[in-house]
């Protein structure tokens, strides 16, 4: 029996469209992030979305609104805003 092993890139965050070009990318918690991205497990972004994660936002990538509207809203500290 043969199996492969694949190697996942540094990830932050994921597309919301399900295909390999990312449209727009999220807020997710920052420890969910490595786990997501090696066992598949499901993240919730700030907005509500709820996806594994699959790719690492790039400088420029345009972020989800509504995601970015809610992180500015939190304050700083622990579990919020950093």
């Amino acid at each position: 029996m043969s199996t492969s092993t694949q190697t996942l890139p540094d990830v932050d965050t994921r597309d919301s469209t399900g295909d390999d070009t990312p449209k727009m990318f999220h807020y997710v918690q920052k420890n969910k992030i490595a786990e997501s991205a090696v066992m598949g497990t499901m993240v919730v972004a700030l907005c509500g979305e709820v996806f594994p994660v699959t790719r690492s936002p790039k400088p420029g990538s345009p972020v989800c609104p509504d995601c970015k509207q809610i992180f500015e809203g939190l304050k700083p500290g622990p579990g919020g805003g950093e």
